[in-house]
């Protein structure tokens, strides 16, 4: 098969491997290799990890087909959704799966595969970026995840809900936060709404104990105490 017939069909994946051009060309797993040494070193393709090539150059496109269950999360979504400009050297992709490598470096940018439960697999979406699919987090759960799973500080969250809020969807935010249960995390969304006018004290009173946690988990705890939410308020809002 000529060299631009097999870019061709090759341009259909956004991540292919081995067994996907051996099928192509119809060649056996060998003879697939020395293909793949060939395109490699003519820069027509690119290799993301072992057994893993493309011929995007696009890190998000990459980082959402690597494997499969999983979906970008975190500082790419929201900048993905014009949250913040703040330019993302990280893609942080949730997934289910447990994976030997866990970061992988691909055009300048690390993508690092986070295992999470399953019970946390939930609120992303399809969507057609470049003329692929792609899943990513819903605004509201790139936020709860960030802080979950602590890959933003509290601080810089603030910051995004205080100046995007009329973007978010309250309503979905605060059902995520039930559902996933985290007292702390609860604790720190509902002081930050309530900064912001939105009082879900009532929703969400079961889950306020009596332990304080920091506003700012990247923050040493000390500062005011708020009764009501149970928030050491170590930073300013």
């Amino acid at each position: 098969m000529k060299t631009i017939m097999l870019l061709r069909k090759l341009e259909k994946y956004p991540v292919f491997n081995l067994k996907t051009l051996s099928e192509i060309i119809g060649k056996n797993r060998d003879y697939a290799k020395l293909v793949i040494y060939r395109l490699k070193k003519e820069g027509l393709i690119f290799e993301i990890e072992r057994n893993r090539y493309t011929l995007n150059k696009d890190p998000l496109l990459v980082a959402s087909n690597i494997l499969w269950p999983c979906y970008i999360s975190s500082w790419t979504a929201l900048r993905y959704y014009n949250l913040t400009e703040q330019l993302p050297q990280i893609s942080y992709i949730m997934t289910t799966r447990a994976k030997k490598k866990k970061e992988v470096i691909f055009n300048n940018t690390k993508i690092v595969f986070i295992k999470i439960k399953p019970k946390y697999f939930f609120g992303y979406k399809k969507e057609i970026y470049n003329g692929f699919q792609i899943f990513i987090a819903e605004k509201e759960k790139a936020l709860l995840d960030s802080v979950l799973f602590k890959k933003i500080s509290f601080s810089e969250i603030s910051d995004i809900i205080n100046n995007n809020i009329k973007n978010i969807n309250v309503p979905l935010l605060i059902s995520y936060l039930i559902k996933i249960k985290n007292k702390a995390m609860i604790k720190r969304f509902g002081f930050l709404l309530y900064k912001n006018n939105i009082d879900i004290y009532k929703k969400v009173k079961k889950f306020i104990d009596f332990k304080y946690v920091p506003l700012d988990y990247a923050i040493k705890a000390k500062g005011e105490k708020n009764k009501k939410w149970k928030i050491i308020e170590n930073v300013e809002l």
